[in-house]
């Protein structure tokens, strides 16, 4: 994964042979928390959903992922620093809590830039269109794994939020609404 500013990413990762990697709410809680420990200072969380066995991130990257730094043997920016470190850190207290050991998410955590794309289903779509697209792809990703009926009743992603059913997220509310152009 690379990021560079003013793109938009949907970035996304499941766990290793579609195992769950979220089993009880702590869980989710805790993978939340190392998110905005590591990617919140670095990027704008624009929507977010995490399911049992994977999780979806959109995010806007600007000027502060050119801060790059010499990680080992590779320059990493610190969007994609930050997903290794919230991936490795959950990994690993995941696999103590459980007596496993092992790669729990799938080695390759996907990132698409939307501003590349503009179509869905093969269908060209503009720009916008395609952020709004993606932006309630996610929020009904448990409405269509039959989780759910509506996706208010998830409470594991930005939904509640943009619904006015809670009143604190790691998103930016008025930069998603410029993106994806809803009110």
């Amino acid at each position: 994964m690379k990021f560079l500013p003013e793109n938009i990413y949907h970035v996304y990762n499941q766990g290793n042979n579609q195992q769950n990697v979220f089993i009880e709410d702590f869980q989710f809680l805790y993978f939340l928390q190392l998110y905005k420990a590591h990617i919140v200072p670095h990027c704008e969380t624009l929507a977010w959903c995490l399911m049992h066995n994977h999780f979806h991130f959109m995010i806007f990257a600007d000027k502060r992922c050119l801060d790059v730094k010499k990680q080992g043997g590779l320059l990493l920016d610190p969007v994609t620093n930050g997903f290794r470190k919230v991936l490795s850190t959950y990994a690993h207290e995941f696999n103590i809590k459980n007596n496993r050991s092992g790669s729990l998410f799938r080695p390759k955590t996907k990132a698409i830039c939307l501003n590349d794309e503009a179509s869905d289903n093969g269908q060209y779509l503009s720009k916008q269109d395609y952020y709004l697209n993606t932006f309630n792809y996610l929020h009904y990703n448990a409405v269509e794994a039959g989780i759910v009926k509506n996706p208010a009743d998830w409470k594991w992603s930005s939904f509640r939020f943009y619904n006015g059913l809670r009143t604190n997220s790691i998103c930016n509310k008025e930069l998603a609404m410029q993106i994806c152009g809803f009110n």
